[in-house]
């Protein structure tokens, strides 16, 4: 059964779309075959994988409301084992079509449930707020990826996003972990971002990703390439952070092909 991780964080700019993708391309260059869910109705994970919005016939919204099924619009994207779930500029109306539905928030858990046998991983790329379509990603997911911007004010929304997680593991998704909080755009030069690092290790400790993503340009350039920066430019130093972020993913979910004794370091 594929796990599903939701990358949320209701602060803008903080990398979530970019680690959305990346990790999922990572984990699938690691040969585990993986599905990204775009549940942003700005579309930038379908467009950074090479799929614009306008183009896309059908994609989340239409499997929300029912009209087709997820496996009937998966796209395969040129990344080795990866695959994408759409979104279309129809999204941005869900929220307030869902407000007097009961059961509001399992539309998302519905939908991906039929296909999540077909995939190791699922990860969903929610958008920049805590409205319903966050928290059917929440409900629907497994554990959820929290990127952190290491910049001072990027912290400030941190404790509103675990209070939503404590939310929803109270009333719609019992199960619900947090897969870890992933301090992004790091430069070793500045003062501040190794203070935010300090601070963020030191309040949540074993949450904390081993990986940090640093500032670099090739990540910046990928999605207007329509690519992953694992296709984009292998060598680059994001390139290789969310490598890394893949492998220690696949570790924590004991799905490493490594042998455990070879993981030890003498």
């Amino acid at each position: 059964m594929g796990k599903i991780i939701a990358v949320a964080n209701q602060k803008g700019g903080v990398g979530k779309t970019t680690t959305a993708i990346n990790l999922a391309a990572s984990i699938g260059v690691l040969e585990f075959k993986t599905l990204i869910v775009d549940a942003d109705p700005q579309a930038n994970a379908s467009s950074g994988v090479g799929f614009e919005a306008k183009n896309v016939q059908a994609g989340i919204y239409e499997c929300l409301i029912g009209e087709v099924e997820a496996h009937q619009i998966i796209l395969e994207t040129e990344s080795p084992n990866l695959f994408l779930l759409p979104a279309s500029l129809d999204l941005v109306g869900f929220e307030i079509e869902l407000v007097n539905h009961p059961n509001r928030e399992y539309y998302m858990q519905n939908v991906l449930e039929p296909i999540r046998n077909e995939f190791d991983f699922i990860i969903i790329d929610c958008s920049p707020s805590l409205g319903l379509i966050t928290v059917n990603a929440l409900s629907a997911a497994d554990s959820v990826a929290v990127p952190v911007q290491c910049e001072y004010f990027a912290l400030e929304g941190l404790g509103k996003l675990l209070n939503t997680i404590k939310i929803v593991q109270q009333t719609s998704n019992a199960n619900l972990d947090i897969e870890g909080i992933l301090l992004t755009m790091y430069d070793s030069r500045l003062r501040l971002s190794n203070q935010v690092v300090t601070e963020v290790k030191r309040h949540f400790q074993d949450l904390v990703f081993d990986t940090i993503i640093h500032r670099n340009t090739k990540l910046g350039e990928a999605p207007s390439m329509g690519q992953p920066v694992i296709i984009y430019d292998a060598g680059s130093a994001g390139c290789i952070n969310y490598l890394n972020l893949g492998r220690e993913v696949l570790q924590k979910n004991n799905m490493t092909k490594i042998a455990q004794e070879d993981k030890i370091l003498e």
